[in-house]
């Protein structure tokens, strides 16, 4: 198979104005409305991210010690947003100067593999997040075996290096070129290996977003079947109301950032591949474009689920924006989604892991009593 990029490229050449980066000899993209967009948007998301991420980042590493197992997954996600967000001003220079970038081919494949990085993380981390919720809530007994800060840790690094490795060919694919007196940063790869690329973009979609979204639906639907069912002595109806909440912010973040982008992005990958009419080309292209901002988003949109899960944390975080004197750290616990009753002798969180299953069964038992 000839390569779909070359193909559609051999009536594409350089266009005389380097603000259409790619153009047919009777077809221009007209790509004028991504230069205020993605430098506007990137640069949005930079002040919200990293305003949001950075206090995030030092709450948990000097308030919130020791934590839990959803407090480590919730670090490694303000850490995988933070990282993020500080590559985003060479995006908005890169955008701003109208697709020039100054930064040499090394600094632009590791912006690049950043942004998918982040974004897989992130995915990744969300799902961990739900598998652990929906194991405290469906399987209490069985999260004390699984739901262990040590077993989160580990599971957090795997992330991070399934992620990477995954990722390694992005850093091939990606690279520079010259267009006159323009250097294009490549968000995918040269002309030539575009249908090689697309193949690898295909498969990463698969197994780091198709797999864990679906993982994640099952979860949250299992788990709002849970909470909706009247059970005696289960939570009462504000603490289920907080935990349908925390499902909310979590389908909210796959519904808004990651959903349409990958969408519109396997749109825009086909339609390039299949040598799609020149109109159907245009309009993909700004629909894609648009979508790419809103997968940037998920930075600023992951702290509501730390302020909608961690009483701790909205705690030391209003002492932190009022200028309250600091207390000294204390277990960020936050997977007591499903608490007992005021009356219970049983009560029990995931900040005590260790205790025996014995007794766990003895509240269990008194729950559906």
């Amino acid at each position: 198979m000839a390569s779909a990029e070359s193909s559609l490229l051999t009536t594409l050449g350089p266009s005389p104005d380097p603000g259409k980066s790619e153009v047919e000899l009777d077809c221009w993209f007209n790509e004028e409305f991504k230069f205020i967009l993605l430098p506007v948007s990137y640069a949005v998301v930079f002040v919200l991210g990293l305003g949001l991420n950075a206090p995030t980042l030092w709450l948990f590493l000097f308030h919130l010690r020791p934590w839990d197992a959803t407090a480590t997954y919730m670090f490694h996600l303000a850490l995988s947003d933070t990282l993020y967000v500080l590559s985003l001003p060479t995006l908005v220079y890169y955008y701003a100067a109208r697709n020039h970038w100054p930064f040499g081919t090394g600094l632009c494949k590791f912006t690049r593999f950043l942004f998918y990085w982040n974004l897989y993380c992130s995915v990744l981390f969300l799902t961990c997040i739900s598998v652990h919720r929906y194991m405290g809530i469906c399987h209490p007994l069985r999260a004390l075996r699984w739901g262990r800060p040590r077993f989160a840790g580990l599971l957090c690094l795997a992330v991070w290096l399934v992620v990477a490795s995954c990722l390694v060919p992005n850093l091939f694919f990606v690279t520079t070129s010259t267009r006159g007196d323009t250097i294009l940063c490549h968000d995918t790869t040269r002309p030539e290996d575009f249908d090689h690329y697309v193949h690898f973009s295909s498969v990463i979609m698969v197994l780091l977003f198709g797999v864990p979204c679906l993982v994640t639906l099952v979860c949250y639907g299992l788990m709002a079947r849970r909470l909706y069912r009247p059970l005696p002595g289960a939570a009462p109806p504000s603490s289920r109301l907080r935990s349908l909440r925390t499902i909310a912010v979590v389908l909210t973040v796959f519904a808004v950032c990651f959903v349409p982008f990958h969408i519109t992005r396997t749109i825009y990958y086909m339609a390039r591949l299949l040598e799609a009419d020149c109109q159907v080309l245009n309009i993909v292209n700004v629909v894609y474009k648009v979508t790419r901002p809103l997968a940037s988003a998920n930075s600023c949109l992951d702290p509501v689920l730390y302020l909608l899960t961690g009483d701790k944390y909205r705690r030391h975080l209003w002492q932190l924006c009022s200028g309250g004197a600091p207390q000294r750290p204390m277990a960020a616990s936050s997977l007591a989604l499903v608490s007992l009753r005021g009356n219970s002798s049983c009560r029990w969180t995931d900040t005590h892991l260790g205790q025996q299953a014995a007794t766990l069964e003895a509240c269990n038992g008194e729950e559906r009593g």
